[in-house]
């Protein structure tokens, strides 16, 4: 992680607080909220467009700056690591469309996944349609939807893990940036074979519905985001598209989140159950 300075990371996160008022921050604005003198503002301005912590942009927008991926990552993991919570980012482990995955330590050698939310890196439009972070605004900055996304997996998972549900323990977040636990297993996309394929469907369809009795229902419930590992053991990860039981397209998603189990066991495994949950099966317990 690029070490820069005090005055840096001043500068950076001006420009993000910029950023919720300004598409593009003119050098006045940042210099202002920053604190910078006036002499020395320009230099520091173009080190951190040169080290692609910041982009420069003079066209029909305006003259002024905003932040990069590579600048707001910067700005989370520094408070990070300045909370002690990590202290080294290694290998990427795994990467979609709205997310990039990250193994990372802290100070004593244990290894922590680090989740970087992206959202906006593919399309706006197709983000709109599928979270619900916009509500009735119009456009938000892509690092806020990315902070709002990040918010909501923490949240989540939080509340999951302190109810005994089988997900990642969260260690901490900032920004768009999630710490959580590394799970021992790989995506159940990988798994080729199973000895008793009605017990772990069972187990998932019992998942479903457990989910639902707190009010919740996963929303992308699929093989890619179910973890096992060597013993047969189950983790859900990914939680940023969780809606409510009172949404009002709650049984659409439920059924959605069945159907995507029952497609991957019959193809993968040629395993058909009867047993297919439906919405109306959720016994509500409590909201979390």
């Amino acid at each position: 992680m690029y070490p820069g300075s005090g005055t840096d990371f001043r500068v950076l996160a001006a420009v993000e607080k910029g950023m919720r008022n300004h598409a593009i921050v003119p050098a006045a604005v940042v210099c202002n909220i920053a604190k910078l003198k006036h002499g020395g503002s320009p230099k520091i301005l173009r080190d951190l467009v040169h080290k692609r912590l910041l982009f420069y942009n003079h066209g029909k927008k305006g003259e002024g700056f905003r932040l990069t991926f590579s600048g707001y990552d910067y700005l989370a993991l520094k408070n990070l690591v300045g909370r002690g919570k990590i202290l080294f980012v290694g290998d990427q482990i795994g990467i979609g469309k709205e997310s990039d995955i990250y193994i990372a330590a802290n100070a004593e050698g244990v290894q922590f996944a680090l989740k970087i939310h992206r959202l906006g890196r593919t399309s706006f439009r197709q983000l709109k349609n599928k979270r619900d972070y916009h509500g009735k605004r119009g456009h938000l900055p892509w690092h806020y939807l990315s902070h709002l996304s990040a918010v909501k997996e923490y949240a989540y998972m939080k509340a999951l893990y302190d109810r005994g549900f089988p997900v990642p323990e969260p260690i901490d977040f900032n920004r768009h940036c999630v710490v959580m636990e590394l799970v021992d297993g790989f995506p159940m996309l990988q798994v080729t074979e199973m000895h008793q394929p009605e017990v772990t469907y069972a187990t998932l369809m019992t998942l479903l519905l457990r989910l639902g009795s707190v009010g919740l229902i996963h929303g992308d419930f699929n093989e890619f985001n179910i973890m096992v590992n060597e013993a047969g053991k189950l983790t859900l990860i990914d939680f940023p598209q969780m809606v409510s039981t009172s949404h009002l397209n709650a049984e659409w998603y439920f059924d959605r989140d069945v159907e995507c189990v029952r497609d991957f066991f019959e193809k993968r495994f040629e395993f058909i159950s009867e047993d297919v949950p439906k919405f109306s099966d959720i016994s509500k317990d409590s909201n979390l």
